[in-house]
């Protein structure tokens, strides 16, 4: 990579493609809300409608005047930022530019994408304690009914039926999950290289390493999601990312700045399991 021919546009966009490929709890949130983000402390607001109220028609009878809808708003702070700077010596860049260059943005893609996921899997402490449920020693036979259970509760708060639920499970309940022989597999290769291992009841499964965990008496319980894909909403800008020269290197080097922020949304469209494995 020549300094020259830096186009901070194209390695943005670069960076965004990786980033998609690498994120999982990011993945499954809603998206719609991203706007012009500049610096950490932006908002972002999130507008909805209240309920639609149906009433019985009689025929050849005058309507009442309509209802006013009005609109819900809630504000989403842009409250995290995170950066990379890495340099490429020109040596490198000599035997290998593109390679190297490639590789970096992939790592620094990959680092990012690992940060903002740890901040959404963070927010379970924001899901309301009457959408918490608890499993002690899960083991692979009690993934069926644990699961019911779920569907259950989300049916409960008018989850439709026919509505994707994305579960996101660490690896050691995934293991649980592929014991007891449920999971329907994806022929989808990229969903596999992006952390879905299958799905079962109307539930997308997804495997990631950064779920949150708390540790209490040697016991590990993980904060397990359960929820729609509008449940929590993400937003995000890459606001620089610049090439330079260090003044006391004999390489190229670039740095970036990742912003973004998450909320819970919709409280009743996703459930917490707090899940500790079984022997």
């Amino acid at each position: 990579m020549a300094l020259n021919y830096f186009i901070p546009t194209v390695w943005s966009e670069t960076l965004y493609r990786e980033l998609d490929r690498e994120y999982v709890a990011v993945k499954n949130c809603s998206r719609d809300f991203e706007g012009d983000i500049k610096n950490v402390g932006d908002t972002v607001k999130i507008v909805g409608v209240s309920p639609i109220t149906v009433f019985d028609y009689t025929k050849n009878t005058n309507m009442h005047a309509p209802y006013e809808l009005s609109d819900t708003e809630k504000t989403l702070t842009i409250n995290k930022a995170k950066a990379f700077n890495f340099a490429i010596d020109d040596i490198d860049k000599a035997q290998a530019t593109p390679k190297l260059m490639k590789e970096a943005m992939h790592q620094a893609a990959n680092a990012l994408a690992n940060e903002a996921d740890k901040y959404v899997f963070s927010l379970y402490s924001a899901i309301p304690a009457a959408n918490s449920m608890n499993y002690a020693s899960l083991t692979s036979d009690g993934v069926i009914d644990m699961l019911l259970a779920v569907r259950q509760k989300l049916l409960e708060q008018d989850v439709p039926g026919n509505e994707e639920i994305i579960l996101e499970v660490p690896p050691a309940v995934a293991s649980l999950i592929i014991k007891s022989k449920i999971v329907n597999g994806t022929d989808n290769s990229g969903e596999l290289d992006r952390g879905c291992i299958g799905t079962f009841l109307g539930f997308k499964i997804y495997v990631s390493n950064n779920v949150a965990n708390t540790t209490s008496n040697d016991v590990v319980t993980h904060k397990c999601f359960a929820r729609t894909k509008r449940a929590i909403t993400f937003a995000q800008q890459l606001n620089e990312i610049e090439a330079y020269r260090p003044e006391l290197r004999f390489a190229d080097a670039v740095k970036g700045l990742h912003l973004y922020g998450a909320k819970l949304v919709y409280p009743k469209e996703i459930v917490l399991l707090n899940i500790s494995v079984g022997a």
